[in-house]
This record gives structure tokens, sequence and C-alpha cells, in this order.
């Protein structure tokens, strides 16, 4: 900047402010604050408006980290406006006064505070004259019903209005001060008092150590006391010198100059400039890590293929409300061998991948998707990254099930209600605080938990942002539930493995192959701890520029004279007016935004390739054992597995699957159609040891009774060549209750149904088999129940989505366009003279397609509802869903128009346009 041109006048008020903005800096703002820009705005001075609503900028201070909220909240007790210096002495103190104390934490942090607070349109200002937005002042501003977060009361002049000019000439002669004319002049006596440190010294010299002590319990706040009608001496002391002023009867305030002083001029008792460190709690070699995840995600795997299988002829009935019921959940969690809240994620997980969901039938109940069919065949790891992705991504937590919503009504698995909308944030940051820990290290979970505290800090009861609260609201203790659960349901999911993010994890969650980044360096290189924890940096350190003074004027980052810092470039936003002393090394680390969606494909796809040579490779075969026993070493492949799980009961699991033979599991074998040929075959195939003696008695045995007793329908008989078997059953009192009785020498006809009779005779030790009216045996298979093809579960966002590129771009050139037309004299159009212009749909349509690419001008034809012919002269914006959105000169407004009425368009000259 040349020292001839002037500086930049001060902005008076916030839409002046924006309009000396860049549109990389209004970008930023949009992207920030979602919801300014839907729908778009006509001008700037709407913007502005949006800007300041309550709602608005309730959601923006919800979303600054501690220290930046703390900011705001030294500028709403500060003066209006205020200056830098004004609030650096806030922040820092006493000290704030102190040249040395430029290096300190608050010192290089501040800048950057305000520099995202007027990035986000919450202040606007010069550094001389900083202001912040109206609504902001009026959440975070100390007031009777709501306490500021710094714990400081109103100013003298606020807390004097309720008091009688007598009264307030006679704090005045106690406190040692000439009477005025005026209460004003003596309320500004006062406040002169109390805001002079060395008269505020003389003046507490003389307190009594007892009223002092009063003084010490209010200075941090809350700075209200109640007395009586007849104070305490200590009391009286304070309340004659005006050092606690009453506002309401039987109410006393501690002044804000007065509890500043006390406070050495701190507006908050800790002030926390760098985000807190993740520490370690225990170094893991990253090849166990690795190998610790893919062993829980196999086991995931199984789970899944487990339930999947419980309810692969149909599973449990959906409740009316929807959801899956508390009976129902029990069963699923004994079936799977995990606790219910365990059970409830699986099933949340599965549903989440579209893998189960409800039938829709008058009778609905819940059963596997055709999808799961096609899952079941992929590779593992694929199925794997198939799960791990919705999770990621998805909004609704299974950690909520068993509590109760807003109404007092139970929250159940599979049901509504369990969206929220906090979890995929939290998810993602968790994972990318593991992953910038060295590899192999896990997070100490109570300091992971204190820097997502300090990046979202904890709203009050009221709903508005505060900085030092505790978890009082429901929302706040969600988000460190949902920290919680990450950990946990990560680590099932062999997203991490004992704590530790592993190789597939990172990849899922950034998209980077480790394996190709360990290839292209042959010493891996030492994380910088500083920038992993996104800690400040000192100038002057390795990859950080020495900071330079910025000379008035010049944009964000840059520096005076020529050098690192001068070239440095620092992002959107050139023309906002920053601290001429912003040094580089106090930059905090900017927080990984999750990947976009078509991203995300490609990086479950990675962390699938990842995974693949961690997982076991699937087994052909098992170990016969003497005991009736068979055991699986590892992963057997889906042909033999699903074989042997008919064949046998599945006894134990691990690291390896012990199968046991019984004559009930044999006998199932059976009826699905095969022989005893087939079994000992299928055995002799893949057995790496001989069939032992017992199991090969056992199929025989079995298969020589089974079908000797043959069960049809009539209401139901039994058929037996063997007329001494149908003698053993009618003796036998068992069969009472299944109302036989003799038809003919080999059949016994049942007033039963042909399956109970079938339960009742293999209850009693025989081995019927069904058969059809032709006298065929019937081949018993479990039929398949499948819902019909399902989408999966879309995600609950939490505010407006994010608007990507093009959106910005076409919002900032519209709303610059509608603010020149707001701002600029009326101008009628110059419109060509001549017929409307004409054109084909297919040329129409790429005209305005180039428009918006270029940011041209065209004319088009457009036949209003009644018929009626105009010309527009518009600037298109966007085209998409058969409209095309632009900014009509001819009206100076943001309209659509529907293609299907635009006669034809036409691309303006240079000086037509």
């Amino acid at each position: 900047m040349s020292t001839e041109e002037k500086p930049a006048a001060t902005p008076r008020s916030l839409a002046e402010a924006l309009r000396a903005r860049d549109d990389a800096s209004l970008s930023a703002l949009l992207r920030a604050r979602p919801d300014l820009v839907t729908p778009v705005p006509t001008d700037l001075t709407q913007l502005a408006t949006r800007a300041g609503t309550r709602a608005s900028v309730t959601r923006a201070l919800e979303r600054l980290d501690r220290f930046t909220l703390q900011t705001a909240e030294a500028l709403a007790v500060a003066s209006d406006p205020a200056s830098y210096g004004e609030l650096l002495r806030l922040m820092a103190g006493e000290q704030g006064d102190d040249p040395e104390a430029a290096e300190s934490p608050v010192a290089r942090a501040l800048p950057y505070a305000v520099d995202k607070l007027r990035e986000q349109a919450l202040v606007w200002g010069d550094d001389g004259h900083l202001r912040l937005v109206r609504t902001v002042r009026e959440l975070l501003a100390p007031s009777p019903r709501q306490p500021s977060p710094t714990g400081l009361g109103p100013t003298v002049a606020e807390a004097a209005v309720p008091m009688s000019p007598n009264r307030v000439q006679d704090i005045l002669a106690a406190a040692g001060l000439s009477s005025t004319h005026d209460a004003v002049s003596a309320v500004a006596a006062l406040t002169a008092l109390f805001t002079d440190p060395e008269r505020m010294s003389d003046l507490l010299s003389d307190a009594p150590a007892d009223s002092l002590e009063i003084l010490d319990r209010l200075v941090w706040g809350p700075p209200y006391g109640q007395v009586t009608h007849d104070p305490a001496p200590r009391l009286r002391w304070l309340m004659d010198r005006g050092l606690l002023l009453p506002i309401t009867p039987g109410t006393v305030v501690l002044p804000r100059e007065v509890a500043l002083h006390l406070r050495g001029g701190r507006a908050h008792r800790v002030t926390e400039p760098f985000p807190p460190a993740v520490e370690i709690a225990a170094p893991h070699a990253p090849q166990v890590v690795d190998a610790t995840a893919a062993g829980q995600a196999y086991q995931a795997l199984s789970t899944v293929e487990e339930l999947l299988k419980a309810w692969d002829g149909g599973g449990p009935a959906v409740l009316r409300a929807g959801g899956l019921s508390v009976r129902d959940l029990k069963r699923t969690s004994g079936a799977l061998g995990v606790s219910e809240p365990e059970a409830a994620f699986w099933l949340e997980v599965a549903f989440g991948a579209g893998l189960i969901a409800s039938d829709g039938e008058a009778d609905e109940r819940y059963a596997p998707t055709p999808a799961s069919d096609e899952w079941l065949d992929r590779p593992p790891a694929e199925r794997w990254a198939r799960l791990a992705r919705p999770w990621l991504t998805g909004t609704r937590t299974a950690g909520v099930v068993g509590g109760r919503d807003a109404k007092d009504r139970a929250l159940s698995a599979l049901g509504p209600g369990l969206d929220r909308s906090a979890a995929p944030e939290v998810r993602h940051r968790v994972l990318t605080l593991l992953a910038a820990l060295p590899a192999g290290a896990s997070p100490d979970e109570p300091s992971l938990l204190r820097r997502l505290r300090w990046e979202r800090p904890l709203r009050r009861a009221d709903g508005t942002a505060g900085s030092s609260g505790g978890a009082t609201g429901g929302e706040e203790d969600l988000r460190t539930r949902i920290a919680r659960w990450t950990l946990e349901e990560a680590e099932r999911l062999g997203v991490t493995g004992r704590g530790a993010l592993s190789s597939h994890g990172r990849a899922l969650l950034l998209g980077d192959d480790p394996r190709a980044q360990d290839a292209g360096s042959a010493e891996p290189e030492k994380p910088e701890e500083p920038e992993a924890f996104g800690e400040l940096r000192e100038p002057g350190e390795p990859g950080v520029p020495r900071a330079g003074v910025r000379e008035p004027g010049l944009p964000y980052g840059s520096a005076g004279g020529a050098g690192p810092a001068a070239a440095e470039d620092t992002g959107p936003g050139g023309r906002l007016p920053v601290h001429r002393h912003h040094r580089a090394g106090g930059r905090p680390e900017p927080v990984p935004a999750p990947l976009p969606p078509a991203e995300q494909a490609a990086a479950a796809d990675t962390a699938a390739r990842v995974l693949t040579p961690l997982l076991p490779a699937p087994l052909d075969h098992v170990l016969l054992q003497a005991d009736l026993t068979a055991v699986a070493p590892g992963p057997l492949e889906r042909p033999l597995a699903e074989t042997l799980d008919l064949l046998a009961e599945v006894e134990s699991k691990g690291g390896a699957t012990v199968y046991r033979f019984t004559p009930g599991s044999v006998r199932r074998a059976l009826d699905s159609g095969r022989t005893a040929a087939d079994l000992h075959a299928f055995l002799a195939a893949h057995s790496r040891t001989p069939v032992p003696q017992p199991l090969a008695y056992l199929i025989d045995d079995v298969a020589r009774r089974h079908g000797v007793l043959r069960v049809g329908a009539s209401s139901s008989y039994v058929r037996c060549d063997d007329e001494k078997v149908l003698e053993e059953i009618l003796a036998d009192g068992r069969s009472a209750g299944l109302g036989l009785r003799r038809l003919a020498p080999t059949v016994l006809a049942a007033r039963t149904d042909p399956s109970t009779l079938l339960e009742g005779l293999r209850s009693m030790g025989f081995a019927p088999a069904a058969e059809s009216p032709e006298g065929d045996v019937l081949i018993a298979r479990a039929a398949a129940h499948r819902t019909p093809p399902r989408s999966l579960p879309q995600p609950v966002p939490e505010g407006p989505p994010l608007p990507d590129g093009p959106h910005l771009s076409a919002a900032v050139r519209a709303i610059r366009a509608g603010d020149e037309a707001a701002t600029a004299p009326p101008k009628a159009p110059e419109i060509p003279e001549g017929d409307l212009p004409r054109s084909s749909a297919q040329d129409t349509l790429a005209t305005l397609q180039m428009a918006v690419l270029t940011g041209t001008r065209v004319l088009i034809g457009h036949l209003d509802a009644n018929g009626v012919a105009t010309q527009r002269v518009l600037t298109p914006l966007s085209v998409e869903g058969g409209f095309v959105t632009a900014h009509d000169h001819t009206a100076t407004a943001v309209r659509t128009y529907p293609l299907h009425r635009i006669t034809g368009a036409a691309e303006l000259a240079d000086e037509e346009a």
C-alpha cells in the first residue's frame, strides 16, 4: 500500500463491514455459517440482518472454541466500541499493558480469536473500534436473569439507575469524593474512582478484613448477594462507599469496575488460549494395533453374519411405535452372545448398512434385505468397509437406546428418535485426534474429552453458549457420551485396536494408504507433537515463518517488507481488517474437515485394501475329534461354514470355533435332503484328520432311523411299515396329547397338524420324516424371508447443509449483484430492440449453462402464466431441475424461471451489457 493512499474509513454498520470484504472473505463467512445462505440473501444488507438474528447467532456461538468464546464474552463486558488494547487487558489482565507480555500465550492467540469472530460476522470494526453484533452482546452480556460466564455484574452506571440522586451523592461523600450537581456526573465520578488502580487501592486499604472477605466471595461470581433491611457493619461499609450497590430490595451487586480491579483486570479466572493436549495413555507397536483391530473387524463380521442367520426366516415383530421390543432385544443379545447395549449397537450397524429393515407387511417384522445376500458374497474386507462407513457418517446413535426422549417415551433399538445430529461430527473429531497421535498410541480418555470440550464449550441451561460451565444441559452431556461411545464402538468395529487408530481406520477416515506412504519414505518422519495436538508454535521453528509486523491497510497475513511472512498465503479474508501484530506462530492448527461424499467411497475402498492382508485367509478344512466335535482353526469358507452350521451345533467361538455333532443336528442335515453317504463324503473331504468312528456310527444310526415314520396331512397321519413301531407309539403315554388312533395296521391318524406331530414324535426319540400327498419325502429347508429393496437410512444433518464451491461462488455473485442494484441509483436496463430471442431447447440450455460458468449476462424471452411475453436480462447463477436461478437485472432481484417458459436465450455483447 502506498503512503499516499488513505486508510479505509471505519465502517458504521455490519453491512458496511461486509461490503468492504472481498469475495473470498464472504465465501468463508457463508461456509462457516451456512444458514446465512439458505435462501440466498438479496443483498449485503439482508445478509447482515440475517447474521444478527438470534437463532443464527446462537448456532454460530455454539461452534466457537473456548478461547474464541472467551474473547466474545470479554467484548460483551467491555465498552462499546472497544479497542484491541482494552480487549487484551481484559483477557491478559494487568500484564496486557506490559510491552514484555507481547509474547504471552494470550497475546499470541488473541489476534486469531478476533479474526475468527470477524470472519463469522460476530464482531465488526477495526482494531480501534471493535463492536459485537447486538444479538451477541444481548446473549453474553451480564444481566440479573442471565449471569455472564465471566461472573461479572453490571457497570456502576447500569446498577445506579434505580438509585435516587441523594443516595448517589451520599456514596460520593463516603468514598471521599466531592459532590456534583447531578446524578450523571456523580456516577461518572464514581466510575472514575473504581477504574483508577491507585485510588482504589487506597480505598480498599481502609476496608475492614471481614468486608474484604465478602468481596473475595463475590469477585469471581456470581456478583449478587442478599442483604436484610438492617445490613451488618461489614456490609454497610461496602454499601456506603458504592462497592456494593442495591439493585432490588434485599439484593446487592458487585459493580463490574470493582470486580475487574480485584481481579487484576481479567475478565476470566482461567483463560485457555491453547487447546489442551491429548495425552498418550499407552504406546503400542503399530503392527500389534493393526492385528488387534483386524481381529475385532473379523469378529464384527461374524456377529453381523450371525444376526442375519438368526433372522433369515424372519425376525421379531416391529412395535406399533416402531423399533424392537425389550424382550426381543434381550433374545437377540442372547443369540449373539453379547450384552444388550452391544446387541443394540450391532442392530444399528446392520440397519445403517442397509442389511436389515422392516418388511412393511400387515404383521410387520424385521428381516434381512436383498442387499444382505449381496453383502455376504463380497470379500471380508469389503464387507467390513460397508459396515464402517455408514457408522462413521450416520446420525443414528445406538448408545441412547434404553433412554427416554423429550416426551418421556422409551427409545428402542431400530426405532425412531435415535438420530443425533452431532454424532458424525463427534465421531470424526475423536478419530482425527487419534490420527494426530503417534502411530500405535492410545489416548488418555479424560484428556481427549477435555480437548473436545475446549473445541465445543458446554452450553448453559438457558441454551446460550458459555465458556465456563459444566455439563448442565443434555446436549453437552450428550456430546461427551457420544465421544465415549465412539471410543467403545470403534474398538468393537475394528477401527481401533487397543485404543489406537489402526491403519485401515486411518484410511477410512482420511483416505490415505499408509502402505504407500511407508513405501515412499525410507525413514518415517517423527510427528511434530505441537502440530499434531493443534497447539501453537513459536516463530522461527522449522516450518514456521518468522513473524512480521503488518502495515496498516495490508491484507490479512501480510507483513511489511519482503520475506517468508510477507509471502505467506493465509487463505480467504484478504480484505478483513485485523490486528497489525499477528504472529505466524500463533495460528492454531485447523480442524480437519470430513471427506466429501464422493471421496468417502474411495476412502472405504482404500480401507478395504489396507485391511485385506491383515485378515486371516478362509480355511477349507476342519479337525474332527473323537469326542464328536470339530475344530475350525480359523475362519471357514462360506459353503463349508454353512454346511457345518447345518450338520453340527456351535459349542464355542473365539480364535477357533468348536462344533459338536448331535443326533438332532445330524437329523437336521438329513431333513435338508442330504443322505448319509453325502455326509460321510463331506466330512472326509474337509477334515485334515480321519473321520472318527463314533461320528460315523452316529451318522449311520440317525440315518437308519430317519424316515422310518412318515407324517402327512390328513389333518395329519403317521405311516410306518413296521406295525411294532406304531404300537410302541400308542403305548407311550407322551403321545396322549397328539390324539392318535389307528386307521390301519400301518397308519395312525392324529388330531394335530403335521408340524406339531413331527415335533411330538421327535421329542419321544423317533426320527420321523414329512411326506407329500404323493408319498415323497419333503426336504425341510427354512424359507428365507427378505424385505423389499430398501435404501440406506439418511443422516439427519445438524442445521443447513454445507454449500459447495460452485454454490458459494454463485451465492456471492448474486449477493454482490443484488447489493450493487440496491445501492446504485435506479437505472432501467438497456434491452435490445427487436423480437423475443428464440432458440431450441438444447441451445437455450447450453447458453444458460455457459453463462453460469462464465458469469456473463444473457437476454431471454419469457412467457408468464398469462401468455404475456417479456424480455429479461439475467445473470444466471444455477441451472438445475428444469429451472434457472438468476439475478434479474430488469427486476433487480434474484428470480427463478422455468425453462419451459423461456422462448430462447442469447448472450449479450459487452456494449449491450
